[in-house]
């Protein structure tokens, strides 16, 4: 028998993870086990909270547990929920995880009556007191269910919805006036061309291009990005906020951004024909791409026009157009890097966005599928261009010896236990795998890529291949950026919507100034900063399945084409092609037809009797047969034809014969690993998770027991197959297609660029 162990010295730092159940585990960084901590002993914990646990017990080979001794750092300080209201009031707050209710003090009650749907926000919670003490910071509309669902995705994650008084205070005071003082500490481009290239519905603006011919066959340009160091300074209310938050947050019908408006869109914002600071690098480039000099340091410019993507991409195609002639060049340029990148090691994994439709209400009313063009590829790379430069700058600086303390965005090898049984599938389609070294790696992924365009197996291998990618991170150790062959990388071009851009900007000038700044919290800011992007990425994630599943809602009973994205024991995922919403094929809906088992490295469900296989990459035919919009999940059912039928026992329910034909879907071609340029799929840059938001079996289960939760639906759940109508089958391109429905309000996810 084991004897308990009392240790009451040990402490630790960690995040408080609270199960269903209410029991909490704090994970902490370098223990192989969680400490478990009882719901007595959270002492004013919530879930996702940084605190420091102190163990109270362990056992030999056993469960080590703990007490909460004090909350370093809140996760969420602010809630939804109901009022309740008697003869005092109480929040009771939403939420999966245990939250005690709040009391909520008669002043504090913003106009809110019992019974209503409110925001609230955390304002103590003293020793000695039962329950924390709130204050109400907004009412919801209950019938705007779309609007709580936004809200509740942003708070589940720790961003606040609103900025603090005195952030918005000291960003109204900041002055828009250009000083002369300041203009002789910057280069003048003002009289120099320049522009900015966007998406069409952006309203913040923070880089742009410069475009010089010094003579013939030498270029100067400039790549200017907002200079928001010089309206943000460290330690004031305004950064303190920028820091926390870390990144804005874009959902299908908002913004939620990392500073006020009146920096984000109005200080900082390079719009045209406004004098504006900005941090530039500049370059003199030849005609063959080889870059002669670098430049960096701070400018003035004035922007003299505002581009769409789309209006570029149309002067690139016809050859005409405003400043035809200097579009043109720049992507001759831009061309020419990414050739040289790609034969350097730069790995061309490509992905597909998707934008949705609104109605005013924020209803989808269409799906649209989001193409990479070259003029998407032109910004990319001189994005690229400008952050690579930075990082070897910094990268060159020391301090007694050392390197300076940097914010390097990194990317690591990929995962040898996850590119073994890669490669062993990849060679089952002929394609050899060198996985002999980094280079080799990089080149065999490259040259499957090129292989695979156009044929079956394509999808599977690209998906397949993206997920034995380490995923890339913000570090002070300078390993490099794998995925796009860098050795020296950083984020420099997005300071109004990334954090670890502003960090960036500050220690450059330093360093150019001569006095490189010791910073000793930035590995702790790294980690931060970090962590916030995922849960930033996670959040976008929901919200685009959410809307996927709104939009779904109108096609239960109908059949469409899709792809399988994804096999697990349980059963399979489909994407479909039309519109890349992304459901469950369970295994008991395929009972009737067959008993399948899991071949697992062949990433494959095979029919014991009928030999009938669902694999990883394959086209199938599913109908849509529930869609859960509390759980964010699309249950599909799988439609075979009758001939496929007649391979099982039987047909299931409600299968029907469907026509032949089918129409691939539009895929982008943005860089998986570029993150150069701000905003949601550039985020990814050596990201390796399940595409879509689909569950990941190497995901950590729940502990207590609790099914997974992903895109598709719950094994358990019940199919809502009650439509009520006639279902319909769609084609990808045909006119009944949800692809093929529009609205009358576009996506305010702009500044999504592919950058």
């Amino acid at each position: 028998m084991n004897k308990k162990k009392k240790n009451t010295t040990n402490t630790y730092k960690g995040t408080l993870d609270i199960a269903r159940s209410g029991i909490g585990y704090v994970i902490v960084e370098g223990l192989e086990r969680d400490i478990l901590v009882r719901p007595t002993e959270f002492n004013t914990a919530f879930h996702g909270d940084t605190v420091r646990v102190e163990v109270t017990s362990a056992k030999a080979g056993g469960r080590t547990e703990g007490r909460i001794a004090e909350v370093l750092e809140r996760k969420q300080t602010e809630f939804i929920g109901r009022l309740d209201i008697r003869q005092q009031a109480f929040f009771v707050p939403d939420g999966q995880k245990p939250i005690p209710d709040f009391f909520i003090p008669s002043e504090h009650l913003g106009g809110a009556s019992n019974g209503d749907r409110v925001v609230v926000r955390m304002t103590s919670w003293n020793k000695g007191e039962r329950k924390p003490v709130g204050e109400v910071i907004a009412i919801l509309n209950p019938e705007d269910a779309n609007d709580m669902a936004m809200k509740e995705l942003l708070l589940e994650k720790g961003f606040p919805l609103e900025f603090g008084d005195e952030v918005l205070e000291q960003a109204l005071r900041l002055p828009d006036t250009i000083s002369a003082e300041e203009v002789k500490r910057r280069r003048d481009f003002r009289p120099v061309l320049t522009f900015t290239i966007d998406p069409v519905d952006a309203k913040d603006f923070d880089d742009a291009l410069s475009f010089r011919r010094v003579k013939k066959d030498l270029y100067e340009i400039g790549v200017h990005i907002a200079d928001v160091s010089h309206f943000v300074e460290p330690d004031t209310d305004l950064d303190k906020s920028a820091y926390q938050r870390a990144t804005s947050v874009y959902l299908p019908d908002r913004v939620l951004p990392m500073l006020p408006e009146r920096i984000s869109n109005e200080l900082c914002s390079l719009r045209p024909h406004e004098d504006k600071y900005t941090f530039a690098a500049v370059f003199q480039i030849n005609a063959k791409g080889e870059i002669k000099d670098t430049w960096l340091g701070k400018t003035l410019i004035h922007s003299d026009h505002r581009f769409t993507y789309e209006e570029v991409q149309e002067v690139i195609e016809t050859k005409d157009g405003p400043h035809a002639e200097e579009v043109l060049l720049l992507n001759k340029l831009a061309q020419q890097f990414r050739k040289k990148r790609l034969e350097h090691g730069a790995i061309n994994f490509s992905s597909v966005e998707v934008r949705f439709i609104l109605d005013e209400r924020g209803k989808p009313t269409g799906i649209v599928i989001k193409e990479s063009k070259e003029a998407h590829q032109l910004i990319e790379e001189f994005m690229l261009l400008a952050n690579k430069a930075v990082a070897e700058a910094v990268a060159k600086y020391k301090i007694d010896g050392e390197p300076v303390p940097f914010p390097y965005r990194v990317h690591d090898t990929p995962d040898e236990e996850k590119l073994k049984p890669f490669a062993a599938f990849a060679a089952k389609y002929g394609h050899k795998f060198d996985v002999s070294s980094p280079d080799a790696i990089a080149s065999s992924f490259n040259s499957m890529l090129r292989d695979v365009q156009g044929r079956p197996e394509q999808h599977v291998l690209e998906q397949l291949g993206i997920r034995t990618m380490a995923k890339a991170i913000y570090a002070t150790e300078d390993i490099g950026h794998y995925g796009l062959g860098f050795d020296h990388y950083c984020h420099f071009t997005s300071p109004i919507r990334r954090y670890p851009d502003v960090m960036v900007h500050r220690i450059l000038e330093r360093c150019l100034q001569g006095h490189p700044p010791l910073d000793k919290k930035m590995d702790q800011k790294c980690r931060h900063t970090s962590e916030r992007e995922r849960a930033a990425m996670e959040t976008e994630r929901a919200a685009n399945k959410y809307k996927q599943v709104e939009y779904m809602r109108q096609f239960l009973g109908d059949t469409f084409e899709g792809v399988i994205s994804g096999v697990a024991s349980f059963g399979f995922w489909v994407e479909l092609v039309a519109t890349k919403c992304e459901g469950l094929v369970s295994l008991n809906s395929l009972l009737d037809f067959d008993e399948f088992l899991h071949i697992e490295e062949d990433y494959c469900l095979t029919g014991r009797r009928s030999g009938r296989t669902f694999r990883m990459g394959d086209k199938v035919h599913v109908r849509v047969v529930a869609a859960n919009l509390d759980k964010r999940q699309l249950d599909y059912e799988w439609a075979p034809s009758e001939a496929e039928a007649a391979e099982g026992v039987g047909a299931p329910a409600g299968a029907r014969r469907l026509s032949a034909g089918h129409a691939g879907g539009a895929r982008g071609g943005a860089s998986r690993f570029g993150g150069a340029r701000g905003g949601g799929k550039p985020r990814h840059d050596g990201g390796g998770g399940r595409p879509g938001g689909g569950r990941d079996k190497s995901a950590k289960p729940a502990r207590d027991g609790a099914k997974r939760s992903g895109t598709g639906g719950d094994k358990a759940a019940k199919p809502a197959r009650d439509s009520g109508k006639k279902g319909k089958t769609h084609y990808p391109d045909g006119p009944t297609g949800p692809g093929g429905i529009t609205g009358s309000k576009k996506s305010k996810k702009g500044k999504k660029k592919g950058k």
